[in-house]
């Protein structure tokens, strides 16, 4: 009997350090049994390479959207305005709105244009119908307050690499959105996060490398891939008491069911 297979929920394999891997990449994933990956947007400018990708490889899916770290974006033509977004998603292998949200660690100062640019992506999502992929970092109030504010909850989404605490995990899955956690959930001293990960509801639960960054244990501090997914798998299904194979196959029909427009060929 063939293992269940896992899905990377968040990575970034149009970045440069992946440039001209993505065969190999591939083949990893399959010698590890991953048989799917989305691919999530940082900037416009970049969106072309990752809808590229999406388009050549099966198993690869795509997002589109801006990162809250892309400060004010130099070329205003790379700023995203909603019928730009919603024009680029509008494409079978384009499943989700996003990266997007809030980032008050990096960045400081006036940052309402970031909150601007977080409610043109949910406006964006609404109007697509496809899910957020939100990422958010020392600003989780303002986050939950904005996704109330816009209504988020009728589209729904996952908080990406989450590294909030049980308070703003049971906020977040109050609103509809699922959890996912990355490599940092296998870390020694992750105990906030690893808490959280035997909280969340099965059916709201998914796994991510957000590669090439956070590699999991064994490999910590190497450049990460979506074969290692596996590696965050394997810990959050120790930290439930529950079988790889269970953990696998719910969060693989956790993300499809998500990410409806997803095909899993």
């Amino acid at each position: 009997m063939s293992a269940p297979l896992l899905v990377d929920s968040h990575c970034h394999l149009d970045f440069p350090d992946f440039v001209g891997r993505e065969i190999e990449l591939l083949a990893e994933m399959r010698r590890n049994d991953i048989g799917w990956a989305l691919i999530a947007g940082v900037t416009l400018e970049r969106f072309p390479a990752v809808r590229l990708l999406a388009e050549t490889y099966a198993p690869i899916f795509a997002a589109v959207g801006v990162h809250p770290d892309t400060e004010g974006e130099d070329d205003a033509a790379q700023e995203p305005d909603l019928q730009t977004l919603i024009a680029l998603a509008n494409h079978p292998k384009v499943v989700a709105i996003g990266e997007t949200g809030l980032d008050y660690y990096r960045l400081k100062g006036d940052l309402e244009w970031q909150r601007e640019r977080f409610r043109v992506h949910i406006r964006a999502a609404l109007a697509t119908g496809k899910p957020l992929i939100i990422h958010t970092r020392e600003a989780a109030d303002d986050t939950l307050r904005i996704l109330r504010e816009e209504g988020a909850s009728a589209v729904g989404g996952v908080f990406h690499c989450f590294t909030e605490t049980i308070a703003v995990a049971e906020a977040a899955l109050d609103l509809g959105f699922h959890i996912s956690m990355s490599g940092i959930v296998t870390f020694k001293n992750a105990l906030q996060i690893k808490e959280v990960a035997k909280i969340v509801p099965i059916d709201r639960l998914l796994v991510e490398t957000d590669s090439p960054y956070l590699a999991p244990v064994p490999f910590r501090g190497k450049q990460n891939q979506p074969a290692w997914v596996k590696h965050v798998a394997e810990e959050v299904a120790r930290l439930r008491d529950m079988s790889f194979d269970a953990l696998a196959v719910a969060t693989t029909d956790n993300f499809f069911r998500l990410f409806a427009s997803a095909n899993r060929g």
